[in-house]
């Protein structure tokens, strides 16, 4: 059985949060995907998301999509990421790929950046950027961020009664655990190091760019053939507030999580009201 199967419509009661409830599953791909970001996360990957934007790209896939977006979407990832690392089910095929990303022209950051050769061959009309970043200030970024989101108490607890964190917590650890092999504050170095380097090995160097957003505009363009804007190149840095914003989805979550309890409480007792009415009134 298919983790995505798991799936179950967003309940009325959430309305704290604007998240949609599209199931891919159901989905095909209606734009080309063009452009795939191999680069992992914390290497300016919401910046690029802005800049592929402004050149025109429809949407850059991001983890944003499946963590505040479309949570549903994480069953999907974590169907992927079982077949890779478990040998559960079948490994995702094109078809697959465009169930989940057939919305987005470009994909980048985690858990995408973990199905480097998978997507390549998937997609080899597509050209690839790895975006990169000094491993030590990488890893020091994302231990304060997205892996304290992975250790966050308050989102484990959520995971089991939110709607949300239910599909969206289980496929964020379950990364962590296998393409950082469940060590990331020991392993995540290592394991950057050779992502990078086997992402170089699968493609012609020609075919790829290597690329810092600190770089601007003119790579990237001319990588990908199009004319550079007279803005400047976008500066998205979410490091700051980062455990603020998650903090307070949580709160929002939490608001959800109580609503849907005040429903059942009240319905309860309505049913409650009801059978005594006609008890009271029949016999």
């Amino acid at each position: 059985m298919s983790y995505a199967s798991k799936y179950r419509p967003k309940p009325l009661t959430d309305i704290f949060t604007s998240d949609t409830d599209i199931d891919r599953r159901q989905c095909t791909r209606t734009v080309p995907m063009k452009v795939l970001l191999l680069g992992c996360g914390r290497t300016g990957t919401a910046s690029m998301r802005a800049a592929m934007k402004q050149l025109g790209y429809v949407d850059t896939y991001h983890m944003m999509n499946c963590s505040i977006e479309n949570p549903p979407d994480a069953l999907l990832w974590m169907d992927a990421l079982r077949a890779k690392y478990d040998g559960v089910g079948e490994p995702f095929t094109r078809k697959d790929w465009d169930k989940l990303l057939g919305n987005s022209q470009a994909v980048c950051d985690w858990p995408a950046c973990a199905f480097a050769k998978e997507l390549i061959e998937a997609y080899p009309e597509a050209k690839v950027i790895l975006t990169g970043r000094d491993v030590d200030s990488w890893h020091a970024s994302t231990m304060r961020t997205v892996y304290w989101r992975v250790t966050d108490p308050e989102l484990r607890i959520l995971s089991h009664f939110s709607w949300a964190a239910s599909m969206y917590y289980p496929m964020l650890k379950k990364f962590f655990d296998t393409f950082f092999e469940g060590d990331f504050p020991n392993r995540g170095k290592e394991v950057f190091t050779r992502h990078y380097e086997e992402v170089r090995n699968m493609l012609p160097k020609e075919k790829l760019l290597e690329y810092r957003v600190t770089d601007g505009w003119e790579p990237l363009c001319k990588f990908l053939g199009e004319p550079v804007p007279n803005s400047p190149f976008p500066n998205v840095n979410d490091n700051n507030d980062f455990v603020t914003r998650s903090k307070r989805r949580n709160r929002r979550q939490m608001l959800n999580v109580a609503a849907r309890w005040l429903e059942m409480i009240v319905l309860f007792g309505l049913a409650l009201y009801l059978i005594f009415y006609v008890q009271w009134h029949l016999f």
